[in-house]
């Protein structure tokens, strides 16, 4: 192993090239070798040449979050990360699972939100605790809960919640929509506003933004949608029209993107984004417990061939239907990992139409996926909060 005299006699572009091949975990431990080397893997220069190296779908793990029952109303959260060998879809831990800390222990864990990663970070919440987590270094914060709520008389319901990073201002953001409306007696559908809540990470603080527009869809929530891609997040929302409602994390303005034409708000749909070979794409697919007509109720992927652009969707896949909960996620540009009615996870190959279950299981509607590539990506250390998972 080197020492930081033997460090000290090779060009310090040599060395960076040599340790940027080493595994997190090995880049961790080398941390403890020499003060030289700890500053070197601190720096920022040295985080971001890491974080933006060439990687393959080699390098990328499956995070597999889901949530168990162990008494009536209360349920444990763990986090895996898995990995497989080559084209084998037989799945290994790379390493012990953790319990995810701080989110609430009830039923409400089918409505957990998991979103990311950006640059090598993810949110975890359950719309009341936010938590930042480092998947690779294990490090998390546990972030301050917004301060907003509503007059007396009116109810605030946080209907979307996405995770960013604004290029311009080099900030991670935690954006939050919210609908307040008015509660009996006075509820009634003219007296609903949208309230825009942005957390800036570097600062620990929420802030209202202004102007909203007023007229923005109704947003609905589906397990594996609020996508950041392209710098926006996206959300379904609902006019007389089902539509993608962006938010530019730089500019924190909002834009409609149009479906697909065959995609209508009462076709008892459900909706899914992910990334498939870099576009964004769109997953429509029979609603669950919907009754299902095997002629016609197909699951459909769709491409955006060019981003921002309606007239560039492309129809990509058509799949017998399938009884399931909801998609999660795509790995490797081929294989669909979806959810079933009861719990267990599924993996669907696009390319050769083989159906897999995989032993792998939790509380039903708790199952939630993230392709994820390693990082050393900063948590500050000037939060209270922040800590790390042993």
């Amino acid at each position: 192993m080197m020492t930081d005299g033997t460090l000290n006699k090779f060009p310090k572009d040599v060395v960076i090239y040599i340790i940027l091949k080493l595994q997190i975990k090995s880049l961790l431990r080398f941390k403890c070798i020499s003060k030289s080397w700890y500053m070197l893997m601190q720096s920022s220069t040295f985080i971001n040449v890491h974080l933006n190296r060439t990687t393959t779908v080699e390098d990328e793990i499956v995070l597999f979050k889901r949530s168990f029952r162990e008494e009536p109303n209360q349920f444990r959260s763990i986090m895996s990360f898995l990995s497989s060998y080559h084209d084998n879809h037989d799945f290994y831990h790379i390493s012990p699972d953790l319990d995810v800390p701080y989110l609430t222990t009830t039923s409400s864990c089918i409505f957990h939100r998991f979103m990311g990663p950006c640059h090598g970070l993810i949110i975890l919440t359950d719309q009341v605790t936010t938590i930042l987590f480092n998947p690779a270094t294990r490090n998390y914060r546990l972030l301050q809960q917004s301060p907003f709520g509503s007059p007396l008389g009116f109810h605030r319901s946080i209907n979307g919640i996405a995770f960013g990073f604004d290029s311009i201002s080099n900030e991670y953001k935690i954006v939050r929509l919210a609908e307040v409306r008015g509660e009996p007696p006075f509820y009634c559908f003219t007296m609903r506003e949208w309230k825009v809540e942005v957390y800036e990470l570097s600062i620990d603080s929420w802030r209202d933004v202004d102007n909203v527009d007023q007229q923005l869809p109704y947003v609905h929530w589906y397990p594996c949608a609020e996508l950041f891609y392209k710098g926006a997040s996206h959300w379904f929302g609902n006019t007389n029209t089902v539509v993608i409602l962006c938010f530019d994390m730089s500019t924190e303005t909002f834009r409609n993107i149009k479906m697909p034409n065959t995609c209508h708000s009462k076709d008892s749909k459900g909706y899914g984004l992910v990334i498939l070979k870099e576009l964004l794409t769109l997953i429509c697919y029979p609603y669950p417990g919907c009754e299902i007509d095997p002629a016609i109720d197909f699951m459909e992927i769709w491409a955006m061939m060019e981003y921002g652009v309606n007239e560039s969707w492309i129809k990509k896949y058509t799949i017998p239907p399938l009884m399931i909960e909801s998609p999660l996620a795509v790995w490797k540009d081929h294989l669909l990992f979806l959810q079933s009615i009861n719990g267990h996870l599924i993996s669907y190959d696009l390319n050769s139409n083989e159906v897999k279950e995989l032993s792998l299981h939790g509380w039903p509607e708790s199952l939630r996926i993230k392709i994820y590539k390693e990082s050393l990506t900063l948590i500050s250390t000037e939060i209270e909060h922040n800590t790390q998972v042993q």
